[in-house]
């Protein structure tokens, strides 16, 4: 795909952004903690902080990142802002609102791979960013930028402990599709831990939910 930007705007966008938000970068990592440490105790209030905190990065990156900085080299950032913030809106609806999500880690096969998508968002893409040579600020950072926050969210529900509303996959698992032209055409190999995050968290989920509506039938 002919990207309407060249690879060297496109790490400027994110020098000028970074600079301009920080130290939000900082508040990201610790509110990505929070998200962890609160879902090793499974309860409505605990879910319903996650479920907020995965609102808040969407909606700032829909407003901030989209909106104010990638629109400038990317006409089509507009359309990506809104989707960005409409999932924010139904993580709020549906998590924080309504209740209907609920996080905990266990030792299992699907909450273990979900722990290494954020390991991998939280700290492999970084130092793998670093190693290719995007280094801050000129470089995607955890829960500000698109794709390692889109990691973060498959991750996350990956954690979930009943069925999930399936409308929640489609914007996340569309922005992982998108994200294969930045890692094939922009040089950031760290983005193929998108796509990856995103095939799979997506069949995962929903072969899951699938096996517990039948349980429940």
């Amino acid at each position: 795909m002919q990207m309407p930007f060249t690879v060297e705007q496109f790490f400027d966008v994110f020098g000028a952004y970074n600079t301009a938000i920080w130290p939000a970068q900082v508040i990201a990592y610790v509110l990505g903690i929070l998200a962890c440490v609160l879902a090793y105790r499974e309860s409505k209030i605990s879910s319903r902080i996650i479920a907020g905190i995965l609102a808040f990065y969407w909606i700032w990156m829909g407003a901030v990142y989209h909106f104010m900085h990638f629109a400038t080299i990317n006409p089509a950032a507009r359309i990506f802002g809104a989707f960005f913030i409409m999932q924010g809106l139904l993580f709020l609806l549906a998590g924080t609102i309504s209740g209907k999500l609920s996080f905990r880690f266990s030792p299992k096969p699907l909450p273990i791979l979900g722990a290494f998508f954020i390991l991998y968002a939280m700290a492999i893409y970084p130092v793998l960013g670093s190693l290719f040579g995007h280094t801050f600020p000129r470089a995607p950072m955890f829960g500000v930028a698109p794709c390692p926050a889109t990691i973060f969210t498959f991750g996350m529900l990956l954690w979930t402990t009943r069925p999930m509303p399936a409308c929640l996959l489609v914007i996340p698992a569309l922005w992982a599709l998108i994200g294969l032209s930045a890692a094939v055409n922009l040089g950031v190999p760290q983005d193929y831990g998108l796509a990856i995050a995103g095939v799979l968290g997506t069949v995962l989920i929903l072969l899951e939910n699938h096996k517990a509506k039948e349980a429940a039938a």
